[in-house]
C-alpha cells in the first residue's frame, strides 16, 4: 500500500491510512517513511523516486518477511534544516520503522547526522550522492547501495582527456555538497592526466539568471563541465544556447539525467553529444534494465521516457529492505540488528548492475560512461560508450591515502 505526499497530508489521505493500518495487525506491519524533493528545481526528481519505490514494492505486492509494508511519503525542498524536520517527524509521530531517502546531497549528510540520534531506526539512502556522507564519520544505521557522487564520474576524465583531446575544461557547477563530488570525481582522473581547470564557476541552487556566469566562462578552453541538474541544468543551457554559446560540453550525471533530457526547448541541441557518466544508460541491454524500464513505462505512461537515475536509486534502495526483510523473515527486534546484519551483507541485482556494501555501507558499484544522442523520434538518450565495473568509494585507492588528499571542495581538488 502507497500513501503519498507532498509537504504536508491531507485528512482524507490521513483517513486512508488509517484504515489500513487498523486492518493489518501491528506485528504484521512495517511503515516505512520515504523521503523524496518533491519542491524547487529538483521537483521532477523526486516525483520519479516515488515512482522507484512504487516499482519495487509492486514486485512483491507490498509485503517481505511476511509484514505489510505501507509507506508515508513526506516532501522536501533539497533544504537540510526542512529534510531533517520531516524525518524527525517520521519517526516521532509516524513511527517508522525504516526511512528510504533522501534525494539531495546535503540532504543525505544531515540525515546521515540525525540517523544516529535514533538508534531504533534503519536509513536507506535514496539517491542523495554526497561523498561524506558515508565515506568520513559513518552512521551505523545509515546504509546507501548506490555510488556517491565521486564513483559516479569514474572514466569520464580520462575518457575525455585521451579520447575526446580535451585539456582545458572550464566547470560550472551547483554550489554544494553532492556537485563537489562530481567535480572531484573528474578532476581526480583529469588532473591526473595533465588536464588543466582554469575556472570553477559557482552558482546556488534555484539560479534563474546565468548571464554573468556565461560572460564569465574563459574563451581559451576545450570544453566546459557543467554540474547542474533538474530545472537549473534546464535553465542554464537554455541561456547559454541564447547567448550562442559554441563549447564542447561535457556534464555531471544529474545534467544529463531523463528528468533533463524529457524537457522541451532548443537548448537541447547544446546536449546532445554531451559526454557524461553515472550509474545509468539509457539504452543499457542488461535483461535486469530492460525489464525495469518495461514496468516503468508501463506503469508510468505520463511519466519520463525512460526512468532517471532517481527512480533506479529509490528502487534499489527499496528492493534492498524487501530482500533483507525476507531474509529475517520480518525480525526487526533488538534495534533491527538481524535486519541490518542483512542488509549489510546483500549483494543486490539492481536495474543497472550489482551492487553490494563496503565497511562503512557504502555501495560499490557498475558506473556507465554515456553520450547524450537523438533517436529517430527526436528523444534524447544517454548511449552507453564504457561500462566501469565494481567502482569503490575510493576509486581503488588506498583509503588512508585517498582520505589524506582531503575533503571535495571548491578548492579541492585543483589543477588551475
Amino acid at each position: 500500500m502507497f500513501h503519498k505526499t507532498a509537504y504536508s497530508r491531507s485528512a482524507l489521505a490521513v483517513a486512508a491510512l488509517s484504515g489500513v493500518l487498523l486492518a493489518t495487525p501491528a506485528w504484521a506491519q512495517l511503515k516505512v517513511g520515504v523521503l523524496a524533493t518533491l519542491e524547487g528545481p529538483f521537483a521532477s526528481p523526486g516525483q520519479d523516486s516515488v515512482r522507484g519505490v512504487q516499482l519495487a514494492l509492486d514486485d512483491v505486492k507490498s509485503s517481505a518477511g511476511g509484514k505489510t509494508i505501507t509507506t508515508i511519503v513526506e516532501g522536501t525542498n533539497a533544504e537540510p534544516d526542512v529534510v531533517v524536520a520531516k524525518a524527525r517527524k517520521l519517526v516521532e509521530q509516524d513511527k517508522v520503522d525504516v526511512i528510504i531517502g533522501p534525494l539531495s546531497g546535503s540532504e543525505g549528510i544531515a540525515i546521515k547526522n540525525y540517523s544516529k540520534s535514533v538508534p531504533g531506526v534503519t536509513f536507506i539512502n535514496g539517491s542523495s550522492a554526497a561523498e561524506n556522507t558515508t565515506l568520513r564519520d559513518p552512521s551505523p544505521n545509515f546504509f546507501r547501495f548506490m555510488g556517491d557522487g565521486t564513483q559516479w564520474m569514474a572514466g569520464l576524465g580520462t575518457y575525455a582527456y585521451d579520447v575526446k583531446k580535451y585539456h582545458r575544461v572550464a566547470i560550472v557547477s551547483e554550489d554544494y555538497s553532492f556537485p563537489y563530488a562530481q567535480v572531484n570525481g573528474f578532476m581526480q582522473e583529469f588532473c591526473a592526466k595533465g588536464g588543466k581547470v582554469p575556472a570553477k564557476l559557482w552558482v546556488p541552487l534555484g539560479t534563474k539568471d546565468y548571464s554573468s556566469v556565461i560572460a564569465q566562462l574563459p574563451t581559451n578552453v576545450d570544453a566546459v563541465f557543467v554540474v547542474l541538474g533538474g530545472s537549473d541544468a534546464v535553465t542554464f543551457m537554455s541561456q547559454y544556447n541564447q547567448a550562442g554559446g559554441q563549447a564542447h560540453m561535457l556534464g555531471g550525471s544529474i545534467t544529463v539525467d531523463q528528468s533533463v533530457l524529457s524537457a522541451r526547448g532548443p537548448f537541447r541541441k547544446q546536449i546532445v553529444g554531451m559526454l557524461s557518466a553515472g550509474p545509468t544508460a539509457d539504452n543499457n541491454d542488461a535483461p535486469e534494465w530492460k525489464a525495469f524500464v518495461a514496468a516503468y513505462r508501463k506503469k508510468f505512461p505520463d511519466g519520463l521516457q525512460s526512468p532517471s537515475l532517481f527512480a533506479n536509486n529509490y528502487y534499489t534502495a527499496t528492493k534492498a529492505m524487501t530482500l533483507a526483510l525476507d531474509q529475517v523473515k520480518g525480525d526487526m527486534s533488538d534495534h533491527q540488528s538481524a535486519f541490518r546484519k542483512a542488509l549489510s551483507n546483500l549483494t543486490v541485482k539492481s536495474p543497472s548492475g550489482e551492487v553490494k556494501l563496503d565497511e562503512n555501507r557504502q555501495g560499490i558499484v557498475d558506473i556507465y560512461l554515456t553520450e547524450v544522442e537523438q533517436n529517430a523520434q527526436g528523444q534524447l538518450y544517454n548511449k552507453l560508450v564504457k561500462m566501469t565495473k565494481d567502482v569503490n568509494q575510493t576509486l581503488g585507492q588506498p583509503r588512508e591515502a585517498y582520505l589524506a588528499k582531503g575533503e571535495a571542495g571548491r578548492d579541492n581538488p585543483s589543477c588551475p
